[in-house]
């Protein structure tokens, strides 16, 4: 699944622009999993370790309110089981 793949767009003069995304929050759940950031972890690395794909960094960011994949050791992350909120609209 794509970041944009639900996004509109327009394509003018052969050029490609691409309407603000707006996603959903991600509600708590009990299947939700808490860790603790350590020195080096970026984001990427975690999605691929729990979604299989490191291109869902960007849903971890967002559901923490962090802007960058790198990020700090000894920071508490939740990463939801499911990146079925992963899409916007």
């Amino acid at each position: 699944m794509s970041r944009y793949e639900n996004t509109k767009s327009k394509i003018v003069n052969g050029r490609t622009y691409y309407k603000t995304t707006i996603y959903s929050e991600v509600p708590l759940r009990n299947d939700d999993i808490y860790i603790i950031t350590q020195t080096g972890d970026r984001l990427d690395n975690l999605a691929y370790e729990f979604y299989g794909s490191p291109s869902h960094w960007w849903f971890i960011a967002k559901v923490n309110g962090l802007s960058s994949m790198n990020v700090e050791g000894g920071l508490q992350l939740r990463i939801p089981k499911s990146i079925q909120n992963a899409i916007g609209t």
